[in-house]
């Protein structure tokens, strides 16, 4: 059985920031250090560029029409196997601090335990609604005031939740060397910054004064000339109630550039506890998905294009070696991979995956299949697919012009090539790759039915007697300290890490 497993999983961080590690300029030593040892995947996408659906997917290896995870409000069923239950099953103590989203009853999904409880709701009351199409749901729908607000805090929401997480994931590393367990783990960290809102602590603010990247490489396009998925984005985001200056645009993104230093002391804390306890680990560094940073005027997720949709991915393992890879892959290959590495066979659920190890293609081998990215959430009508083939990207919508990018000659997306003759069969093979994938009509059904019955399941909830499911994480205080049915006499000594002479 291959060595514990250290799993970082952050929300919303941008992968162009990540060409081949963290960008020279953000300052990450953590990351680096760790960049320098991995194998970096320059071209990850999520599976999906929103939080539930792309963890979901992210965990099982199959795609949100799998996985029926389709919005923030979605249940995760219990069924479903994900690493955690893979790497569980196989021998493995497994073990969750921070954020996965998880919607519905189970809040584990295969942990063993869970140390913290998570940062968003577990109930449908996120669900989006395809009956009522362009309808802003105020309450809980994303809004540009992240932006209009952005700026210094010494803590916030998120910075409390994720001290929180990087504490108990300290303590939990420190109760593993202990060796009290003698099965192998796999503890998952998982931070919601650098997700929006965008304040950080002056500390890491200080950092970025003189940064040379505080404004998009590709100013905003007007709304007129945005393409028809965009335009839903700027109106779910309420775009017409703000005025966006470039002050504000310099300050969000400082803010989340800090974020990232925030998020890399977090993890360097966590890697310091790994080293003094002397432990060995398999890690993995991954993002939920993206942020757009103000790109075409565009903010946060929602989109196919690269801000949004590419995330950083590496893998330091003894059996990967380190370098970068420029293929696209997906996180959905972080299941059948986790699992390559631990030696645990996916057999008996392969049929039903869609994600593939990347030990092969660490060692020089090719992905077997095209990458495939849905969203059918906030600021969709429709479900969206989309597939990236070599540096191609293709874009898919019942109720839009198709898209086509070479991302080799068009890193910014700016050229759609779909009605261009000289490109004529790539976008042939692409769309019947997509038809052989994707019944986009069977797939809107489904998603309507599924919000359809959230929305009864939730309005009739909220009546009466209110009993969520927001994980209360469970501390067995009889466990902890100086009780009097342990041998005192022993206890000081089985506690100390390491041991004593």
């Amino acid at each position: 059985m291959s060595c514990n497993i250290l799993i970082f999983m952050v929300d919303q961080l941008n992968g162009t920031l990540f060409p081949d590690g963290p960008a020279d300029w953000l300052h990450a030593p953590n990351l680096k250090r760790l960049a320098a040892r991995s194998t970096r995947f320059k071209r990850a996408y999520t599976a999906s560029p929103l939080c539930a659906p792309g963890r979901a997917s992210f965990m099982s290896g199959q795609l949100p029409s799998a996985t029926r995870v389709y919005d923030n409000a979605a249940e995760f069923a219990s069924s479903i196997p994900t690493y955690a239950h893979h790497l569980r099953r196989g021998g493995y103590q497994t073990s969750l601090a921070g954020k996965m989203h998880f919607v519905g009853p189970d809040q584990l999904h295969g942990f063993e335990e869970r140390l913290t409880t998570d940062i968003y709701p577990a109930d449908f009351g996120w669900t989006p609604d395809y009956r009522r199409a362009g309808e802003r749901i105020e309450w809980w729908y994303h809004n540009l005031g992240s932006v209009t607000g952005a700026g210094i805090g010494e803590t916030s929401n998120q910075l409390e939740y994720d001290d929180e997480v990087a504490y108990h994931a300290t303590r939990k590393l420190y109760d593993l060397a202990r060796g009290e367990d003698a099965r192998p783990w796999c503890l998952t960290v998982s931070f919601t910054h650098p997700h929006d809102p965008y304040v950080a602590r002056k500390k890491y603010w200080d950092l970025y004064e003189d940064c040379d990247h505080l404004l998009p490489q590709v100013p905003s396009i007007p709304y007129a000339d945005q393409d028809a998925h965009s335009k839903r984005i700027f109106d779910a985001n309420d775009w017409r109630s703000y005025e966006i200056s470039e002050a504000q645009i310099k300050a969000s993104r400082r803010a989340y550039f800090a974020n990232i230093s925030y998020l890399d002391d977090k993890i360097g804390e966590v890697l310091d506890v790994l080293e003094t306890t002397r432990q060995e680990a398999t890690i993995l560094f991954v993002s939920d998905h993206g942020d757009m940073l103000g790109e075409r005027g565009l903010w946060f997720k929602m989109s196919f294009f690269e801000g949004a949709a590419r995330v950083p991915l590496m893998i330091a393992a003894p059996e990967m070696a380190p370098g970068v890879v420029t293929a696209p892959v997906s996180t959905i290959d972080v299941c059948p991979t986790l699992c390559d590495l631990a030696g645990i066979s996916m057999a008996e659920v392969m049929p039903w995956t869609h994600g593939e190890s990347l030990v092969p293609l660490a060692a020089g081998g090719a992905r077997g299949q095209a990458v495939a990215m849905e969203y059918a959430a906030e600021a969709s009508y429709a479900p969206l697919v989309s597939l990236c083939s070599g540096w191609w990207k293709y874009i898919r919508c019942v109720l839009d012009p198709e898209q086509l990018f070479n991302l080799e000659s068009d890193p910014h997306e700016l050229c759609n090539l779909a009605s261009k003759p000289e490109h004529a069969k790539v976008l042939q093979d692409l769309r019947d790759h997509s038809h052989r994938l994707w019944d986009l009509d069977r797939f809107d059904a489904e998603i309507r039915e599924s919000q359809a019955r959230r929305c009864v399941v939730y309005e009739a909830l909220r009546e009466g007697g209110y009993y969520p499911w927001d994980y209360q994480p469970l501390q067995k205080a009889s466990e902890r300290y100086m009780r009097n049915h342990m041998d005192l006499n022993a206890l000081e000594a089985k506690k100390r890490v390491p041991k004593a002479p």
